[in-house]
């Protein structure tokens, strides 16, 4: 085999200042196209569009390269043009947005941030920075330790890992180590509105879904407390193992919130870890209105949050926070390795170079050995907004969803179905529910306003959630003469 000396044609060396000049035009048609993508205010064309983009993209493996300018041609006139709408401001559906400038910017700077999660340079130190910004603006207590992952799933994941570990060491036993024991199965406690991310946590834990007992809930779609102790008194008798107890911090159906404050009283009662799941709506507490409705956070033991969601930092960012950040090396770490652990030689207080030392083990405290550095993101937003920014983002959503709900009730042909707590509204037209399922056909095909649905009380119920920086007043409105100008047209 020959070697071949240099670097591929289009990979920039730096050790040609002339190399660094394609990056700047490769960029600037890319940049123009995300630009004029979130700025495109037209009717969703996913039905004309799609023959263009598959005749374009979905072909052969090429033999030989076209280069980087068909690269960036593609993705500035195809790629980009045809990407997801959750951005768009009339979209209101699933807990999700596209990411605003300041998170474009860190996504592009990340690019420097390598992906082994350790060693001691400017994105190492934004994971713990931002870790602690996010902490405070959602009142997580300051001692809890915090470690980033890629969304909600796997922040519930890493959450209950630590509680499975916690709760079998009570009991003597290294789950991590040497597995569940068949005598002793766990229990997982959440209301039937928690994220169905608990069960699937459950099962890839190896307690099953079946581990995930679901409380009732009562006339607000929070969990059933006294429910919840009757369960728990009864699985006691049984000898199963109390593993968790889940509070929602604002649910995927109504944005409500569990009574934190009891709840982490029944988990002491029994026990238990007390979990908060806050992935959606513990960004609220930013503002002091609504912090009160968090009460009882600081008795977690964990809790997860996120930014991908209100901060808007981008798809792919999470944050789970543990009390104690020895159950989570307990839990996840994976064991020493000569290649990692031998390659550093001091702490990061004492590193002379980026490789000295490892700094925090985050790798050790998680699902991820590599991964792309998320607290630059959120570093960037909280830097842009501070915290007066994202109160205000909040106060503006909620008073969106609290606008819907009187125009719901006051409106002769409209029906609200669930008072918003957060920034969720849940109503619908005044008719049964195949004419409400036609309306929310016709909204995302003909309109700029896509909602989502859910069920209250086994009626179908159309469902904004107002997390999207882009969304302003008018698209709201919007949204409500939509819908009732579709149920006119629908029952005339």
């Amino acid at each position: 085999m020959t070697i071949i000396r240099g670097a591929e044609p289009s990979v920039l060396t730096g050790s040609d200042p002339a190399e660094l000049a394609q990056l700047s035009p490769a960029l600037d048609p890319l940049l123009a196209a995300i630009e004029e993508f979130w700025r495109d205010a037209g009717p969703d064309e996913t039905d004309r569009r799609r023959l263009d983009w598959l005749e374009r993209l979905d072909v052969p493996l090429p033999e030989t390269g076209d280069g980087l300018g068909r690269v960036v041609r593609d993705l500035a006139e195809v790629v980009i043009p045809n990407g997801s709408r959750v951005g768009a401001p009339g979209f209101v559906g699933f807990i999700t947005t596209g990411p605003t400038t300041s998170g474009v910017a860190a996504w592009l700077a990340s690019v420097s941030a390598g992906s082994q999660r350790g060693a001691v340079h400017a994105f190492h130190t934004l994971e713990r920075v931002s870790l602690g910004w996010l902490a405070d603006l959602c009142g997580i207590p300051p001692g809890h330790q915090g470690v980033y992952s890629s969304g909600g799933s796997t922040a519930n994941l890493i959450a209950l890992g630590a509680a499975r570990q916690w709760a079998y060491e009570q009991r003597g036993i290294d789950v991590s180590q040497d597995g569940l024991p068949a005598h002793l199965p766990g229990r997982v406690y959440a209301s039937e509105q928690a994220h169905h991310t608990i069960q699937r946590s459950t099962a890839v834990l190896g307690l099953g879904r079946a581990a995930t007992r679901h409380i009732p809930c009562d006339d607000r779609q929070r969990i059933d407390v006294p429910a919840l102790r009757a369960a728990m008194a009864e699985d006691r008798r049984d000898g199963m193992v109390p593993v968790a107890v889940v509070g929602v911090a604002g649910t995927t159906d109504t944005g409500a919130i569990d009574p934190l404050q009891e709840l982490a009283d029944v988990a002491r009662e029994f026990g238990a870890w007390f979990h908060v799941d806050g992935a959606y709506g513990l960004i609220a507490a930013a503002s002091d209105s609504v912090r009160p409705a968090f009460r009882g956070l600081d008795a977690a033991d964990s809790v997860i949050v996120d930014p991908h969601k209100w901060l808007a930092t981008g798809v792919g960012c999470a944050a789970t926070y543990v009390r104690d950040a020895g159950v989570l090396l307990r839990a996840f770490a994976q064991g020493e390795a000569a290649y990692l652990e031998g390659s550093f030689s001091s702490s990061e207080e004492e590193a002379l170079v980026q490789f000295d030392s490892i700094g925090i083990p985050y790798a050790d405290m998680s699902l991820e050995l590599s991964a792309p550095s998320r607290g630059v993101l959120v570093w960037a937003v909280l830097q842009e907004l501070g915290r007066a920014g994202i109160a205000a983002r909040v106060e503006r959503h909620i008073g969106f969803a609290q606008h819907v709900a009187q125009r719901a009730r006051e409106h002769p042909r409209l029906e609200l179905l669930s008072e918003p707590e957060l920034s969720i509204t849940c109503f619908r037209y005044a008719a049964d529910d195949a004419v409400n399922i036609e309306i929310l056909t016709r909204l995302r095909r003909a309109t700029r306003s896509v909602p989502t649905a859910t069920l209250i009380d086994g009626r179908f119920a159309i469902r904004p959630c107002y997390i999207n920086p882009r969304t302003d007043f008018a698209d709201v409105e919007a949204l409500l003469e939509n819908v009732v100008a579709i149920g006119d047209e629908l029952t005339s």
